[in-house]
This record gives C-alpha cells, structure tokens and sequence, in this order.
C-alpha cells in the first residue's frame, strides 16, 4: 500500500511594472523573508480572487499604483520549488508598461518604492530576476 503526501502549496501573484524608458518599479521588503531587499510588487491570492485581480490589488496596495485587472498582460507561472524559503509557493506573474514619470507611493508591507534602470538592478528577492527577465523578453 502506497501513502500519498500532500505538499502545501500557496499561491501569489507579481507585477513587473516597465517604463516606456527602460526601468522598472521595485519595492523594499519591509517583513521577512528578505526584509530590506528589493521585490517585485505582489502578494497572496485571496479566497475567491483571481491572480489577475491579486495582482492588481497587490500593486495598488505596495506601490500606489492603480490598474485595472485587464491592463495586466500574463508573462508566465513561476513554481520552482525553492523560489521561497517558507515553503512551495506558486506564482504568476503579470506585465504592465507605463509612461516615464508615473508617480508611486510605498504602502502596506512595503517600506520603499522606487523605479530603477534595467541595467542597474539590485540584488533582488526569490526568483524576481528571472521573472523581470521574462517580463522583458514578453515585449520584444
């Protein structure tokens, strides 16, 4: 007789917010894992919301950037199972292009937000680069 396991899974949605001129919105981490570090803006899928709306949600609350669900267009699934060290957590990652000059405002659980250029990134949180780098490639 086989015993199955069940892994618990979570599931999150992020934001790759691009400038028309090369650069991309960031937030500073103000919780664990990885408080201090640069991320993109995202965050847990409620009960009953789609990623897509989450994603939307997530941005308005760390970032004080506004969109509506559909101005959100899906770069892919990102489900390594060591991208987070609190465990297997699933996310889907969404792209938004915006003119320079946008204004944005930390809130929630971040505690700074700011735009950097692509080429001068920092050292950013769990899979972040890898996703920015998808979000890129999208465009092209």
């Amino acid at each position: 007789m086989s015993v199955e396991t069940f892994e618990t899974i979570r599931y999150t949605a992020d934001v790759v917010v691009l400038t028309t001129n090369g650069y991309v919105l960031l937030i500073q981490r103000g919780w664990d894992p990885y408080e201090g570090c640069w991320a993109l803006p995202g965050g847990h899928v409620d009960p009953g919301e789609t990623s897509r709306a989450a994603a939307a949600r997530e941005l308005a609350e760390e970032a004080g950037v506004y969109a509506m669900p559909e101005e959100l267009a899906q770069v892919g699934t990102f489900d390594q199972p060591d991208r987070d060290p609190r465990g297997r957590y699933v996310t889907v990652a969404y792209r938004m292009e915006v003119i320079p000059g946008l204004p944005i405002e930390a809130g929630d659980d971040a505690t700074n937000a700011q735009w950097w250029p692509l080429s001068a990134l920092p050292a950013l949180a769990f899979d972040h680069a890898d996703i920015i780098a998808a979000a890129v490639a999208s465009i092209a």
